[in-house]
């Protein structure tokens, strides 16, 4: 009998009564542990080796360090005295101030991440087994889920507060599928505190529920993402913002010199523009597409919806972090899928349902082999080269306590022991010390005491370290 089929078996297992397959955790957690060593390693090797690819992880480093210090919010990265709730509406990353109190460097946000991501790992596989009455396909699909594109390029960015957001949405699919309607609200509706655009996905699961006959309880839920999201971007950030209002506006309404484009010219774009369809087709493609005849996938339309309308050509792709909370909705809805259609009508739709799972499993695999896990695979990877040791003599250079102004590369590594600010955004204040990466700038920064004086020439600074990539100045 094909495991798709395979009725479920009497078990003691807590979700027996729900007619469901036994699924034992251990294997599963396992797995997850696996992962989160996978995560956490190839994020550590790219901390410690000064490959940080943005300003992010200083970001929320200070920020978690701010809560950790019960301190309001300020980023002065972001500039000097910069709410970062007037940014994004983010409350959810004060959850890391306990971890970081254990280890205070922004290398624990990039183990809570890694562990975050392996925690909705388990609850995808687990879900799988329960659903379709294999153990193969719940393990199959749980690799395949955690090797997924969305996850790794996630990983490969560092930390960003989507990671809460991730084993949530699973959470709340896996409650949709069992059809627990309330439990499904309760993981949703916090999902408001992880990120201001998550409001909208909120109301789809309303619009979820509402579909899955749950009216009254899914309007009232759709009716609180809409609020939600209107009193963040519309009241919220703009209580906490410099400029007054939700700055993200500008991300659809301008292109890149600032010339106003309509709406119908942004709706034009968005639909004309390839690397968004590209990065939808992978999305789809790496669930067999059987997850568009799951009611699950309008979850994802939220998010594509904001990323297409986007002029920041950082929103279209398949890299950076905006993939991540798709990734447990299309894996999850598959599992929807899969079981609705397995009793089809249609001989090749039900044949197709009985293949699908192994089938993404195997795409998962032959696309991990050219994504940012597989660098873990070289030994170059893990070899110090000049530029790194560099790096690290230049943080060293700057005294614990000290404030400093610093480039990208230096930023997260400074953040736990110093008021750092970055290079550019630091009108108004005097840093003690500027930290300069030589090659993340034009020629001009030959001479770095040329460079200092024309950022602050108000001040004096001299060079205390030099090196053929950094240089550290401190004021006189």
């Amino acid at each position: 009998m094909d495991v798709l089929n395979r009725p479920a078996a009497d078990t003691t297992d807590a979700e027996a009564p729900d007619g469901l397959s036994p699924a034992p955790l251990r294997p599963y957690v396992i797995l997850a542990v696996v992962l989160c060593g996978l995560y956490f390693l190839y994020s550590w090797v790219q901390y410690t080796h000064f490959r940080t690819p943005s300003w992010d992880l200083g970001i929320f480093g200070q920020s978690v360090r701010a809560y950790a210090e019960f301190r309001a919010p300020v980023v002065d990265i972001k500039g000097p005295g910069f709410h970062i709730l007037g940014d994004h509406f983010s409350p959810v990353t004060a959850l890391l101030a306990p971890l970081y109190w254990i280890w205070p460097s922004p290398a624990s946000l990039l183990f809570g991440q890694a562990a975050l991501f392996a925690a909705s790992a388990v609850v995808v596989g687990r879900t799988t087994q329960q659903v379709l009455g294999s153990r193969a396909a719940g393990i199959g699909l749980a690799l395949a889920y955690g090797l997924s594109w969305g996850l790794q390029e996630a990983v490969k960015s560092d930390f960003h507060e989507i990671a809460f957001a991730v084993p949530m949405l699973a959470l709340t699919c896996r409650a949709l599928i069992l059809k627990r309607w309330t439990t499904a609200v309760a993981w949703a509706a916090p999902l408001v505190l992880v990120k201001e655009d998550m409001g909208l996905t909120v109301t789809m699961v309303g619009v979820v529920l509402f579909v899955k006959g749950q009216k009254r309880l899914g309007a009232a839920l759709a009716g609180f993402g809409v609020a939600a999201f209107a009193l963040t971007v519309l009241v919220l950030i703009p209580a906490a913002s410099r400029v007054g209002e939700y700055d993200y506006w500008s991300k659809i309404e301008k292109t890149g010199e600032g010339a106003e484009t309509s709406f119908g010219q942004v709706i034009g774009d968005a639909l004309a523009s390839g690397e968004r369809w590209e990065m939808v087709f992978f999305l789809l493609a790496i669930v067999g597409f059987l997850a568009l005849r799951s009611p699950l996938i309008l979850l994802v339309l939220p998010t594509l919806g904001w990323r297409f309308l986007s002029q920041d050509a950082n929103h279209w792709g398949m890299h950076w972090h905006y993939s991540a909370i798709l990734m447990p909705v299309v894996f999850l809805a598959l599992v929807d899928a899969a079981r609705s259609v397995r009793t089809s009508p249609r001989a090749w739709l039900a044949a197709y349902a009985k293949v699908v799972v192994p089938v993404a499993t195997a795409v998962a695999l032959v696309l991990a082999m050219d994504l940012p896990l597989r660098e873990l695979l070289k030994s170059e990877t893990y070899r110090t080269d000049t530029r790194a040791e560099q790096a690290q003599a230049a943080v060293d250079a700057v005294p614990e306590g000290a404030s400093v102004e610093a480039d990208v590369s230096l930023l997260a590594h400074l953040t736990a022991d110093h008021r750092v600010y970055w290079v550019g955004t630091s009108k108004g204040a005097t840093p003690d010390y500027l930290a300069f990466d030589l090659r993340g700038w034009s020629q001009q920064i030959s001479d770095p005491a040329q460079l200092a004086s024309q950022l602050h020439p108000e001040a004096r600074y001299e060079i205390t370290y030099r090196s053929d990539g950094f240089a550290v100045l401190k004021k006189v």
